[in-house]
């Protein structure tokens, strides 16, 4: 007697819920992909604005690095800007929301200081 082999795979309802979860995964990772390249390019802004001596002066650089960089979501009046011995630390924290469908939303907080 010959014994029939079990066929392996996915059924077409299977292969459409992967091809959907896939879709959606792909539809997130796009949207939040820019946010991260935009904390990235906050980060730098900051490290450039820690170089001031003053807070108006830190400011000033953060917002001109901004302008160079098109950062939108954070200005230098957000920043909070202390001192550590002789160094100036600059620090930063702020909220990014990505709508996923209806009221749903992925909240993404970014937080950050210089060097």
């Amino acid at each position: 007697m010959m014994q029939r082999k079990s066929q392996r795979g996915l059924t077409f309802l299977g292969l459409l819920f992967v091809g959907i979860l896939l879709a959606f995964a792909g539809v997130v990772f796009a949207q939040v992909v820019p946010t991260y390249i935009e904390y990235i390019a906050v980060q730098k802004a900051v490290d450039k604005a820690s170089a001031g001596e003053t807070v108006a002066e830190v400011r000033s650089i953060f917002d001109k690095a901004a302008t160079i960089d098109d950062i939108r979501t954070i200005s230098g009046k957000d920043l909070e800007v202390g001192k550590e011995g002789s160094k100036v630390v600059v620090s930063f924290a702020y909220e990014r929301d990505v709508h996923l469908a209806g009221p749903a939303f992925l909240v993404m907080r970014y937080q950050g200081r210089s060097k």
